[in-house]
């Protein structure tokens, strides 16, 4: 396994429709998949996706922490040409960032329920459905095999923020903004509440879901 550079918003890479897997039996595919995880974990990512390590193919690994999904767990997934059909007509607008958009964040409406299908590193075809959080995952990391970074996703280009701006105004209000690993706001508390026992949490209350028209 090896560490690779992430290509950032801008890299041609990006913005591109990946390609789709055919061969399953080349072992180029698993040093691919081997060297995606090694850096998604070192990234502090919860996911990644091959053309963000300069690959243009239609692989995707994430994981979901129970913290971020109700306390349900989903383990680490490796999807070759995944697939993706929302189930419910709604769709819940939070805040989302990525390893390829360092040092923003904004508010991204996406479907809060689906149903997602990939194949295995052997070619066997899955299926899964989601909601919340994990399906925002699944959502995002997907668009990048589409040449789409979440900024184009993005209804509302008043919330495009960088994070280091949001800590300075909450520490203005005398709070302190919670991020967690990629970048993403979490929770506003008053500083020196301790273990943020009363956090308010910004990216899950008070949000309208949007319908699709």
């Amino acid at each position: 396994m090896a560490l690779r550079p992430i290509a950032r918003m801008g890299a041609e890479v990006l913005k591109d429709r990946a390609a789709e897997i055919g061969d399953f039996t080349d072992p180029a595919l698993g040093t691919l998949i081997d060297d995606m995880v090694e850096t998604m974990f070192a990234a502090n990512g919860v996911g990644l996706a091959a053309p963000q390590i300069f690959a243009p193919y239609r692989v995707v690994v994430f994981f979901v922490p129970a913290a971020r999904n109700n306390g349900v767990e989903v383990p680490l997934t490796v999807m070759i040409n995944p697939e993706i059909n929302p189930t419910g007509p709604d769709k819940h607008s939070d805040w989302e960032a990525c390893l390829s958009v360092p040092g923003l964040t904004g508010m991204v409406p996406r479907w809060t329920h689906i149903r997602y299908s990939w194949q295995d590193i052997r070619g066997h075809r899955h299926e899964r459905e989601a909601t919340d959080f994990h399906a925002r995952v699944v959502q995002h990391e997907c668009d990048h095999l589409d040449g789409k970074l979440y900024p184009m996703q993005m209804t509302d280009l008043t919330t495009l923020s960088y994070v280091e701006t949001l800590k300075a105004e909450a520490m203005a209000r005398g709070e302190e903004l919670d991020i967690d690993e990629e970048g993403e706001p979490v929770a506003a508390h008053s500083l020196g509440s301790g273990d943020g026992s009363t956090a308010v949490d910004i990216t899950r209350g008070d949000v309208e879901a949007d319908r699709q028209s």
